[in-house]
C-alpha cells in the first residue's frame, strides 16, 4: 500500500472517500487480460474460452494462475504460472492502456473537490506501477494492490484497508467498479457501489446503482448517490 500524497478534506455532505477500481474501471485492460491469459494457456498446451475469461474477470493473478494450472492441466507450479502472466500483461502494457471513457474526467473533478481517493486493484503492484501511468497516480491519495492483502476480491479486505489507510468508515465511502467479483468486494466492506458493468453484467441491489459508463458522473452526483444510499 502506498499513500501518493494530496487533499484529505471531505466534503460536508456525501461520501467521506471515493474508490476506485482500475481494470475495466478506469483503464481499458481486460482484454489485455483475456489475450494474455490465453497466451499463456496455449504455452502450456491448452485453450482459453470466452467461459474461461468470465470466469476470471475482475479476479487475482494467483486466482487466475490457479485456473490456468487447473484447466491446462499442466506440472508447471501456479508461482511460475503467475510469473508467465505478469512477464507477458507487462508487454502488453507496454503499449500504453486506454482510459476508460470518462474516467479521467470524473478523476480530475473528485481530486478537485477535496475528496479522499483510493485505488483498489487486484492487480499485483509491479504491475500497478505501469498501468496506473495511464491515468495518473496524483489522483490517488491511496494505492492497494493485490498483492498486498492477505486475501484478494470478492473479499472485503481490499476496500477495508483502503478505508483504513485513510482513516474513515467503509460504510460512508463510494466505490466504482466494473465486475461481478469488485461490486462483491466492495459491498463485503459495506461501501456503497458504483457498478459501471464492461464484460459482464451486474444487476441493482440494495446500496448499489448500476450505471452504463463514468461518461456524466460528477462529485456532485457521487454526493447524491452516497446520501441517497446511506453513506452521507
Amino acid at each position: 500500500m502506498t499513500a501518493t500524497g494530496g487533499s484529505t478534506a471531505a466534503a460536508p455532505r456525501g461520501p467521506q472517500a471515493v474508490l476506485f477500481d482500475l481494470d475495466g474501471t478506469l483503464i481499458d485492460t481486460e482484454d489485455m487480460w483475456m489475450a494474455t491469459e490465453a497466451e499463456v494457456a496455449e504455452s502450456l498446451g491448452g485453450r482459453w474460452t470466452a467461459a474461461d475469461r468470465d470466469a476470471n474477470v475482475g479476479g487475482s493473478a494467483r486466482a487466475a494462475a490457479e485456473y490456468l494450472v487447473r484447466v491446462t492441466r499442466t506440472d508447471v507450479p501456479v508461482p511460475e504460472v503467475m510469473r508467465m502472466l505478469a512477464t507477458v500483461m507487462r508487454r502488453r502494457l507496454a503499449a500504453g492502456p486506454e482510459p476508460r471513457p470518462g474516467a479521467k474526467e470524473l478523476l480530475t473533478e473528485v481530486r478537485r473537490s477535496g475528496l479522499p481517493t483510493a485505488l483498489v486493484t487486484s492487480t499485483h503492484r509491479p504491475l500497478l506501477e505501469v498501468s496506473i501511468t495511464a491515468i495518473g497516480a496524483e489522483h490517488f491519495d491511496v494505492t492497494v494492490a493485490g498483492d498486498e492483502v492477505a486475501h484478494n476480491k470478492p473479499h472485503p479486505e481490499p476496500y477495508l484497508t483502503a478505508a483504513r489507510l485513510l482513516g474513515v468508515d467503509p460504510a460512508g465511502c463510494v466505490a466504482l467498479e466494473d465486475s461481478p467479483t469488485g461490486v462483491a468486494s466492495a459491498q463485503a466492506a459495506g461501501c456503497v457501489t458504483v457498478a459501471v458493468p464492461h464484460l459482464l453484467p451486474i444487476g441493482p441491489a440494495e446500496r448499489r446503482v448500476v450505471v452504463d459508463s463514468l461518461v456524466g458522473l460528477d462529485v456532485e452526483w457521487l454526493r447524491a448517490t452516497a446520501v441517497a444510499h446511506g453513506a452521507g
